[in-house]
């Protein structure tokens, strides 16, 4: 009872903080609407239809990129996770929360299951947008999606959580999207398919790109909103998650971690 009171704390006080920023919904639902409205426009005739291999499922672009920009969402939430642990952790919350007397992994777990579910409420309220805009996915893929976009939350929020370590300060976040988060979304399935790449003789980037675990969330969600399964993303997007929060629950104790470094003089 005392966890489960932990965890509806965590979670109400996550939605509370969302719901006095409106500008956080506004900017999570614009960014990718801008994208879709913009970018997909102009690549339509380059690319026309894609493929979702190997189930031979063609689909025009301007429908194949919803999924990727709902990655994107879930990408660009999970680093203002982190962002929002860097902030925590300097006016004092995070040490307060972190004081608490239950296992410090269970508490950056809840801490992690209120960012993804606040990053799905943002990913169905863009799908809203994108139907209302013409440009869906059939509607058995927004029930599909949803244990997809769960998993993959929980992965970039892992990545996020495991930043925020390394983040000490606010004005450090800038160099944060600048070398993790815009590489991890413009070498990604997000906005084009892979085997353009390919096909072009862009090899490396190809290669790259496979091997960013953002591009296995991508593929994951896209699969998943036509009724399909792809195991090798499945496995890379679970590994990545389960990888990333167990050195971050280790670097956030302070027997081992960043604390007792920081407490040296």
């Amino acid at each position: 009872m005392h966890a489960a009171r932990a965890m509806r704390g965590i979670v109400f006080r996550e939605l509370t903080k969302f719901l006095h920023q409106y500008g956080r919904l506004a900017s999570a639902v614009v960014r990718p609407a801008l994208w879709l409205v913009v970018f997909a426009a102009g690549m339509q005739n380059l690319f026309g239809v894609s493929p979702i291999e190997p189930y031979n499922t063609y689909i025009p672009y301007q429908v194949y990129i919803v999924p990727g920009l709902l990655g994107i969402v879930l990408l660009f939430n999970g680093m203002q996770s982190s962002l929002s642990l860097v902030y925590d952790r300097e006016v004092g919350t995070m040490r307060l929360l972190l004081t608490a007397p239950l296992p410090r992994w269970y508490l950056l777990l809840c801490k992690l299951i209120a960012g993804t579910l606040l990053s799905i409420v943002q990913c169905y309220a863009f799908l809203a947008v994108a139907h209302m805009m013409g440009i869906s996915i059939p509607w058995s893929g927004w029930l599909y999606m949803l244990p997809a976009l769960l998993i993959s939350g929980l992965m970039l929020g892992s990545i996020g959580l495991l930043l925020s370590i390394a983040v000490r300060q606010l004005e450090n976040f800038a160099g944060t999207m600048n070398f993790v988060i815009f590489p991890m979304f413009f070498l990604s399935s997000a906005l084009y398919p892979l085997w353009r790449l390919r096909e072009s003789g862009a090899s490396y980037l190809y290669v790259l790109s496979n091997g960013n675990p953002f591009t296995h969330a991508v593929e994951l969600v896209r699969y998943a909103a036509y009724g399909k399964f792809n195991g090798t993303a499945l496995l890379v997007v679970i590994g990545t998650a389960i990888v990333c929060f167990l050195l971050a629950a280790r670097a956030y104790d302070p027997q081992r971690g960043f604390i007792r470094r920081r407490a040296r003089p």
